[in-house]
């Protein structure tokens, strides 16, 4: 290997190690229900909270309110996959590199 090609390694693994540390920062909310319901992804694909509003808590509405918690948890998840892949398409350069998110 070449002196270029190690650099371009080595700048390479600075910049997946501060990608890195920005997913492990980065909050994305999501919400459903018209807001009724919010959820707080982390970068790393995380729950941190789901805040539900209490008025769309009542016994007859249990099966809406789960699918609601289920949308909002999978919104989350797709805009965290979302920030994820956008960070590792910017530092490889549109490559789809196997094994990298």
């Amino acid at each position: 290997m070449n002196k270029k090609m190690l650099k371009q390694a080595q700048q390479f693994q600075k910049d997946m190690v501060k990608m890195q540390a920005e997913l492990e920062t980065a909050t994305i909310e999501a919400t459903a229900g018209g807001g009724a319901i919010k959820a707080i992804v982390n970068g790393k694909m995380r729950l941190e909270s789901i805040e539900i509003d209490p008025a769309v808590i009542t016994q007859d509405d249990v099966e809406i309110l789960q699918d609601l918690v289920i949308a909002v948890v999978n919104e989350g998840m797709d805009k965290a996959q979302e920030l994820a892949s956008n960070k590792m398409s910017s530092l490889t350069g549109g490559l789809n590199i196997p094994g990298l998110i």
